[in-house]
C-alpha cells in the first residue's frame, strides 16, 4: 500500500512490473534482437526502458534461477548508470538474495551494486490484514478425502453451470501448454500439472490471460524433497495475486498449518497470507 501510494504520486514517466514480468520482458527483448550480435543487448534494453520511464517499480523482487542471477549485475549497473530510479519490494534482504543458489559467487557483484546504490528498509507490520475475519477462506478445503472432494465438486458444478468444457491450448514461445479442464475462463488443475512440470512464471502469466477463476487440487505437504515444486507454487501464487485471480483449493493441511521446506519457510509465509485472501468468499470475479 505504501509503495503503491508513492508510485501513484510520482508525477513523471514511470512503469510498474511484477519482477517476473520484468525479467520475461528482458528475455523476450533478447530473443527478438538475437540477430544484432554486434550491439550490446543490455545497453539497448536499458535505453528503451529509459525512453519510457524515469522510475520503475519492481514488485516481488526475488532471484530464484541461475539465468537471471548471472544477468542482474550487468543489467542493474546499467540501469543505475542511466539514472533510472528503481523502487523494489521484496521479502528478502539484499544480503540474502539468491542465498545458496548455484554459482552464487558470480551473483555477488549484483549484491555489491545494490548495497552501494540503493536504500534498504524493513517494514514491520504486526497484523496481517489478509487473515482478518473479512477474509474467511471459504474456498479452501482440507484434508484430502471424499468429503472434501464432494464439497469441491459441488462448488465447481455451481460455478460452471451451463458452461461447456473446451480444452484451451496456449502457445508460449513455440511451446504448447494445454488446459484440459477449461470452462469459459474457469480452469481446474491438479497441483502436479502446475508445479511438478518444468514450467514457470511465463507459463503462469499466460494462464492468467485466459482465466478469471482457478481451481487447484491436491496441495501436498511441502518438505525438502519437493522444494522445487514448492518454489513453483510460490511463484504461481505471487502471479495469481498480482493478476487478481480468485482461487479454490484442496489441500492435505489447513491453511495456517501448511508445511514448508526449511529454505523456503520465510517467503512461504507470504504465500499463506495471500492464499487467505485469494480463497476468501468476498474475493471473486464470478
Amino acid at each position: 500500500m505504501i509503495l503503491n501510494f508513492f508510485y501513484n504520486k510520482f508525477d513523471k514517466t514511470k512503469q510498474r512490473f511484477h519482477f517476473n514480468e520484468f525479467m520475461i520482458s528482458f528475455h523476450d527483448f533478447v530473443f527478438k534482437n538475437k540477430e544484432n550480435k554486434q550491439e550490446n543487448i543490455i545497453d539497448k534494453f536499458v535505453q528503451k526502458l529509459k525512453n519510457k520511464s524515469k522510475l520503475i517499480y519492481l514488485d516481488e523482487f526475488q532471484v530464484t534461477n541461475i539465468v537471471d542471477a548471472m544477468i542482474l549485475g550487468s543489467l542493474f549497473k546499467k540501469i543505475f548508470d542511466e539514472n533510472i530510479k528503481v523502487l523494489f519490494s521484496s521479502n528478502t534482504k539484499i544480503n540474502d538474495l539468491y542465498k545458496d543458489g548455484l554459482q552464487r559467487d558470480q551473483f555477488l557483484p549484483f549484491i555489491k551494486i545494490m548495497k552501494e546504490r540503493s536504500y534498504e528498509t524493513q517494514l514491520i507490520i504486526q497484523d496481517d490484514y489478509r487473515k482478518s475475519v473479512k477474509n474467511r477462506n471459504e474456498r479452501y478445503f482440507y484434508p484430502l478425502n471424499e468429503s472434501t472432494n464432494f464439497k469441491l465438486n459441488k462448488f465447481f458444478r455451481k460455478i460452471t453451470k451451463n458452461l461447456t468444457n473446451q480444452e484451451m491450448i496456449l502457445s508460449i514461445k513455440g511451446r504448447k501448454l494445454t488446459i484440459k479442464n477449461y470452462f469459459n475462463g474457469i480452469a481446474r488443475f491438479d497441483f502436479k500439472e502446475l508445479c511438478s512440470k518444468n514450467i514457470g512464471a511465463e507459463d503462469y502469466i499466460k494462464i492468467t490471460e485466459v482465466c478469471n477463476f482457478i481451481v487447484i487440487e491436491n496441495i501436498p505437504i511441502f518438505n525438502s524433497d519437493n522444494s522445487n515444486q514448492q518454489q513453483r507454487f510460490i511463484t504461481l501464487i505471487d502471479i495469481l495475486y498480482e493478476k487478481n485471480i480468485p482461487l479454490m483449493i484442496t489441500s492435505q493441511l489447513q491453511l495456517d498449518l501448511l508445511s514448508s521446506s526449511e529454505d523456503l519457510k520465510k517467503i512461504f509465509k507470504r504465500t499463506i497470507s495471500r492464499l487467505y485472501e485469494l480463497t476468501s468468499i468476498k474475493y471473486t470475479k464470478l
